[in-house]
């Protein structure tokens, strides 16, 4: 009997930033780590603004596109969130499928398995006609896949609906494992509904759910930050693999790894700041960036910017153009004079370096689970102000259950924001606090950590489709 081919695996993201950067590390942790054939699908939108091209990928790794079905001057912004979604659901399907029985291309290796984003549920169904094992991977974080998990039994606990007048700072029941700590502002923002027919709360029930029908689940966690959630989801999902924070796996296992694509970045990263960030003191810096989807209004910006100026800290702010909900970005010119004198605005940053640099001494931000994670592992104290899907328990468990910053939800109040700003610049138990969990992840992702030995887990899982493989 010859010797077995290696193992094909085809990653397909859900087509946003997040997911996206999430799973190209995944896709370079493969390349890096094992002789696994990958191949990464991305919308033909998405695939256009990474400018990826015929000579992107390599031997073992090649970039393909699927439609989401959308015309390309669609917005795909926060709030047609589910007009993608809808659209990839039911217009992606049918070429997903042949491109599983076409085997992706003629003369490549079949595919041994898909790992895709758990939001596409069809892709689960599609495995299973065409004889194809599926990984779910969610992207999202442990506490909030769990939350979304727990909707039948909020709705059972009589926590949701929630009623109009109610008390958002009321504690939440029918969540095992978290009893004693959410209050109904922490719920993620599609639970926050006054309605059980709400489109969001039954899409993120369905889609969450349909993971236990996955052959695996993956969640880019660790055992010291999300242990006892976890424990908690592998009594409904049998194989669930903790194996994150996947940048602190990279950065540990394959530091020399050349990157998959030059960026991975839908949004033009501005390097210059790196060299603003350079003639500042260590831990000065307040770096602020509210993510690929947050919107605010121009008076919610106005607040932020009196704030974050009477601070009187340093600030790196990430402002993208679609930032503002409908409203034209100017500022009143007094903030314009003290904001230039004081900070440095970009459209988009290189995030992780500047996490990393030791000017940085605090993050604003939307609490994204890739923000919160990268924040985390650069040993950078948070202050939170989240806006949609798992960025409310987030700050939550930020906050209140690692002690690795402070959680804003709700407000958008200048003095607030200079107090809390003061706060998380100067406060040295946050960054302790934020240390010992940057330690902690740096010893899941040793070669014994709990990480580690799950991403070994998931390849040979991996190798064992490969010889089912069609």
């Amino acid at each position: 009997m010859g010797e077995l081919a290696p193992p094909h695996v085809l990653i397909f993201p859900f087509p946003a930033q997040g997911p996206i950067n999430c799973m190209i590390k995944l896709a370079e942790l493969f390349v890096s780590l094992t002789d696994f054939h990958v191949t990464f699908l991305n919308s033909e939108h998405n695939h256009k603004r990474l400018g990826i091209g015929p000579e992107s990928g390599s031997q073992r790794v090649r970039f393909k596109s699927i439609p989401d079905g959308l015309p390309e001057s669609h917005p795909r912004s926060a709030s047609l969130f589910f007009e993608l979604h809808d659209s990839i659901q039911t217009q992606s399907r049918s070429v997903f499928r042949e491109m599983l029985v076409k085997k992706v291309r003629v003369g490549e290796p079949p595919v041994s398995c898909v790992i895709s984003d758990g939001l596409m549920p069809f892709v689960v169904d599609v495995g299973e006609e065409v004889g194809v094992p599926v990984i779910s991977f969610r992207t999202l974080s442990g506490c909030c896949f769990w939350a979304f998990f727990s909707i039948p039994w909020l709705i059972e606990a009589g926590v949701l609906p929630i009623l109009d007048g109610a008390d958002m700072d009321q504690l939440v029941t029918g969540i095992p494992g978290m009893e004693g700590l959410l209050r109904l502002r922490d719920l993620p923002s599609y639970c926050q509904v006054r309605d059980l027919l709400n489109p969001g709360l039954q899409q993120m029930q369905v889609v969450t759910r349909y993971s236990a029908k996955a052959h695996t689940l993956i969640l880019n966690t660790f055992e010291a930050l999300e242990g006892p959630i976890l424990a908690e989801i592998r009594k409904h999902c049998k194989t669930t693999r903790a194996i994150g924070p996947l940048n602190a796996m990279l950065q540990a296992r394959a530091p020399d790894a050349p990157p998959l694509l030059p960026s991975t970045s839908l949004w033009l990263e501005d390097h210059s700041c790196l060299t603003w960030l350079d003639s500042h003191a260590p831990n000065s810096v307040l770096y602020v960036s509210f993510g690929s989807y947050v919107v605010m209004s121009r008076g919610q910006l106005i607040e932020f910017c009196y704030g974050i100026i009477n601070s009187r800290k340093p600030f790196l702010w990430v402002i993208r153009p679609d930032l503002l909900a409908g409203d034209e970005m100017v500022l009143p010119e007094e903030l314009t004079v003290e904001a230039k004198a004081r900070g440095r605005f970009v459209e988009w940053a290189p995030q992780k370096q500047v996490l990393q640099h030791p000017a940085v001494a605090g993050f604003l931000t939307h609490s994204g689970w890739n923000s919160t994670l990268e924040s985390l592992v650069a040993e950078v104290p948070m202050l939170c102000w989240p806006f949609f899907v798992d960025q409310q328990i987030n700050s939550r468990f930020v906050e209140r259950v690692w002690g690795m910053g402070l959680d804003m939800k709700d407000t958008c109040e200048r003095v607030v924001i200079e107090h809390l700003v003061s706060e998380l610049v100067e406060s040295e138990g946050l960054r302790t606090a934020t240390r010992a969990m940057a330690e902690k992840a740096r010893q899941s992702v040793d070669p014994s950590g709990s990480s580690y030995l799950e991403f070994e887990e998931l390849v040979n899982d991996i190798r064992a489709m490969s010889t089912c493989a069609i």
